[in-house]
């Protein structure tokens, strides 16, 4: 693992995914290496190729200082009405984070400030759960963590070196249970799931036993350059297992998965945010 402390210039940055404002994104790089990771991309701006995800981090360490100068001079009436997202392009608690505090740092400055939008952090880590003490002071938060499935094997394939997908299900419920409003982001939804809808439900089931209602949802995304990863990485794979993953771009596949879905919402009584399973189809087009 490669390791760099970095001063940024900037921490609070225009984010472009729907609903959110503004992103601050404390790492670059994530030492979780989900083999499916979009944010893989980012390589390209510190000398680093798509298939080097997940081996080097550069941590911001004056992200904390930045924050608090970025909320000064751009967030008039103490950010009412707007949303800051932690994070969208690293995760805001991978181990590092253990040592270098930068996203509690973060968290203590919008407390100080003042902020009064939402904060809405969303991560695989149940190290989350060490900052609920700075977490109930926030007046507008909503924590969110990452499942792709009820297994915790499943995970670890996929998933690397992110803490088992049990113990993301624990945070859950131990928020919830300290009354701070959470979501599940389950995605990228895996290919097998049209073939074995009861290993979706089990994802709801966990979640109903957890208490979490909210849900995103999303289709995987196989741009060109996650394909790449994910060949290497399947080298070996029965080809049916390869070609299911391909098949789950077709319309058809993912109107299959979303009837199955909507059922499933339906008995287990939750939300789905954004009122539909995201599909990032200009990324599939573009390969960006």
């Amino acid at each position: 693992m490669e390791l760099k402390e970095i001063e940024a210039k900037n921490i609070l940055t225009v984010c472009r995914i729907p609903g959110i404002d503004v992103v601050i994104n404390p790492y670059i790089g994530c030492a979780f290496a989900c083999k499916y990771c979009y944010a893989s991309f980012m390589g390209r701006f510190v000398g680093r190729k798509v298939e080097d995800w997940g081996s080097y981090v550069f941590a911001k360490t004056n992200a904390a200082q930045l924050l608090a100068r970025d909320l000064a001079k751009k967030m008039k009436d103490k950010g009412r009405g707007k949303e800051i997202f932690l994070s969208s392009v690293t995760d805001p608690y991978q181990g590092l984070e253990a040592k270098y505090k930068l996203t509690r740092g973060c968290l203590e400055e919008l407390i100080s400030f003042g902020y009064e939008g939402l904060v809405s952090i969303l991560t695989k880590s149940d190290l989350v759960l060490r900052d609920i003490d700075l977490l109930k002071q926030l007046k507008n938060i909503s924590v969110g963590l990452t499942v792709t499935s009820a297994d915790d094997g499943i995970s670890r394939y996929f998933e690397k070196f992110a803490p088992p997908v049990s113990a993301r299900y624990k945070a859950l419920e131990t928020l919830n249970k300290n009354k701070i409003a959470t979501y599940a982001f389950v995605g990228p939804l895996l290919p097998h799931f049209v073939a074995n809808p009861d290993q979706l439900e089990n994802i709801f089931s966990r979640l109903a036993q957890a208490g979490t209602k909210r849900i995103f949802m999303e289709h995987l995304n196989l741009s060109s350059y996650i394909r790449s990863r994910l060949a290497k990485e399947m080298k070996g794979v029965e080809a049916k297992v390869v070609e299911k993953f391909y098949s789950s771009q077709s319309k058809k596949y993912r109107d299959e998965l979303e009837e199955i879905i909507k059922s499933l919402i339906k008995k287990y009584q939750m939300t789905l945010l954004s009122d539909q399973v995201i599909f990032h189809e200009e990324y599939q087009k573009q390969g960006k």
